[in-house]
């Protein structure tokens, strides 16, 4: 009698170099070979697997479900990384493994066919410690496992008569940064001549204070981070089209977009590209598998805005960076009294078409003005102050404060407004160094009064948190920066600015690794940056702090070849510390003929506080006063 025949996940075990180990310790090969079986027994039971055969080096595994099948190779795998932790490289045992999803022929116990083929031509061709699955199988998959998989195409299998779509499953991926190629010293390119080191906390301030700002002539810089896996929640917000035929309503559409990108960073467990690098894309016709491969997101999100007077219409629509299916579009049209609405429909339609794919967005969404004028003022605050970035001057700053402050004067509640004057005070605070303060103004009531009035009015206002701690700095009082940093990121644990904020008061603690962690962190949130280079230069300073002279020497060239001269005063210390004085008095004293005032007590209040690297500055012959 024909056995029956049925749908099953199977999964194929093979061992790498099994003929080679055989041949030079048999004995042993075979006795490891067992007790690693043994081992995995109880995770294929803990599954509801069965161990179909065993064929030497090899077995055949059938479960439930495919994800079972999945959960199982991924915990096979790591149980081999950590039987094999004490083993030397020559004597372990190394698996692949294959998974399909497939019709298979019953005869008895065992099982055959087609569905049995593949998932063993997948296991030959798998890398070592890895595995591959079908198409058949990831369809199943997708979406429910927590871990990566990189599509590598169809492929044509030994004796298989079509080909077939594999997903290489990545089981263990490094967060570690790429090591960048050493960069030669570069000479700065011109920008606004400040002064070298304040210019240089000027310009972290005004990454707090302002957030973001567009690209602003420093060269852009290769990824620092390796991606992580592509979380099931992860996501970029690409520009919005500007639809209206007038070039001035750029920035209306820009703000749609950011203020997207913020309502989608507080759904739990998301990743959500930072607006700065989403930025980049901003005008170019770009793939979505291509941005999804690059930023290691699983979705994109694309839309227009076109404005007509009182009235605003936006198309949207979701993309699958996978497979470059559109899973999901819409279109809205509202009066522009009620842009925040709009944006709400926009989150809460985006979170039910995904269903258990996205999360709801968090209910409390602060109180914000619903007054078109007030709106429409503190978005053109916003944008003037992303395209004057880095080296705003005093004027511009004080040109956006009166956008923000015409808001203020129409809506006195409205956070946005509110955050954005703050900001424009900590930045003339920042700038004492170059004449900015102004004595008669209350910066206590100016800064922190107005940033806690916004947090109070929309908790989840990172500009207003951002106001605070660049104001914090000067007080030098780390642990409190640290404590408002981790309230903003309480609420939004997607802003790459506040974990790059972090960095600088954690240096200054000693906290070196967490702070590489963080500043990591930063870049993997927004990798393709446009200011990444203020990020290299305080990943500089952590790992100048954890004694890896080398990488932090590696980190301020990158920051100088980006376009800020800054870094002479960092490399000068590392060199010195490194023994290179030749190469340390050369940066010094490029540092002080770009900077006249350059001292040690002119740093002080100025710089992290990292005692070697004031050592580091001394002995490459920076004086006192």
């Amino acid at each position: 009698m024909a056995g029956t025949r049925k749908l099953a996940a199977i999964l194929a075990v093979d061992v790498v170099g099994y003929s080679r180990l055989m041949g030079e310790d048999e004995a042993g090969t075979a006795l490891s070979v067992r007790e690693h079986r043994e081992a995995a027994r109880p995770i294929v039971a803990g599954l509801g697997g069965r161990i179909v055969k065993t064929m030497g080096d090899g077995l055949l595994l059938e479960f439930p479900s495919v994800v079972a099948a999945v959960e199982s190779a991924i915990a096979i795998q790591k149980l081999m990384v950590e039987r094999n932790a004490d083993v030397t490289e020559a004597k372990r045992i190394v698996y692949r493994i294959g998974v399909n999803l497939g019709d298979v022929l019953i005869e008895g116990d065992d099982i055959l066919g087609e569905g049995v083929n593949i998932a063993a031509r997948l296991e030959g061709i798998c890398e070592p410690g890895g595995a591959l699955i079908s198409g058949s199988a990831y369809d199943q998959v997708r979406g429910k496992i927590d871990a990566e998989f990189v599509d590598l195409g169809e492929k044509a299998l030994k004796n298989i008569a079509r080909p077939v779509r594999a997903y290489a499953l990545q089981v263990f991926v490094s967060a570690e940064p790429k090591t960048a190629t050493k960069a030669k010293p570069a000479a700065p390119k011109s920008r606004r001549m400040l002064a070298l080191f304040s210019v240089g906390i000027a310009a972290l301030l005004a990454a707090i204070v302002g957030g973001v700002w567009h690209f602003s002539g420093a060269k852009q810089t290769s990824h620092a981070v390796a991606l992580n896996k592509a979380a099931h929640l992860s996501i970029v917000v690409l520009p919005f089209a500007n639809l209206s035929n007038d070039p001035n309503q750029d920035y209306f559409a820009d703000g749609i977009t950011e203020n997207l990108t913020t309502d989608l960073s507080r759904i739990r467990n998301s990743f959500v590209i930072a607006r700065n690098t989403a930025f980049t894309f901003k005008g170019k016709a770009i793939d979505a598998k291509e941005i999804g491969k690059e930023l290691g997101v699983r979705y994109v999100l694309e839309g227009s805005v076109q404005r007509d007077q009182d009235r605003v219409r936006v198309n949207v629509q979701l993309v699958d960076t996978q497979s470059g299916a559109h899973l999901w579009a819409d279109r809205f049209e509202e009066d522009v009294a009620d842009l925040f609405k709009l944006q709400d429909q926009v989150v809460a339609r985006l979170a039910n078409s995904l269903g258990n794919e996205l999360y709801k967005a968090e209910a409390e969404k602060g109180a914000r003005s619903s007054n078109p004028d007030a709106i429409d003022l503190t978005m053109r605050g916003r944008a003037l102050s992303l395209q004057a970035g880095p080296t705003m001057t005093k004027d511009e700053n004080e040109a956006v404060r009166a956008l923000y402050e015409q808001a203020l004067k129409i809506d006195p509640n409205d956070a946005d407004a509110l955050a954005g004057d703050a900001s424009t005070y900590a930045a003339e605070f920042s700038n004492g160094v170059n004449g900015w303060r102004n004595a008669k103004t209350n910066y206590d009531a100016k800064i922190i009064g107005q940033a806690d009035r916004a947090i109070a009015l929309a908790p989840n206002t990172v500009k207003a948190y951002m106001s605070k701690i660049s104001y914090m700095y000067f007080s030098r009082n780390w642990i409190e920066m640290l404590r408002v940093i981790d309230a903003g990121l309480a609420i939004n644990p997607n802003s790459a600015l506040l974990y790059a904020a972090r960095v600088t008061p954690e240096n200054s603690l000693g906290r070196f690794a967490q702070a590489k962690s963080d500043v990591q962190q930063a870049m993997r949130l927004s990798p393709r940056d446009p200011e990444i280079w203020w990020w290299h230069e305080v990943l500089g300073d952590a790992e100048f702090g954890l004694g890896n002279l080398d990488a932090a020497i590696e980190e301020y060239h990158t920051v100088i070849d980006s376009g800020w001269s800054a870094a002479y005063t960092d490399l000068a210390a590392a060199y010195a510390l490194d023994g290179k004085m030749e190469e340390a008095k050369a940066a010094l004293a490029e540092a002080r003929r770009l900077e006249p005032r350059l001292t040690i007590k002119w740093l002080i209040p100025l710089a992290p506080d990292i005692p070697r690297w004031f050592d580091g500055l001394r002995k490459a012959g920076l004086p006192e006063e």
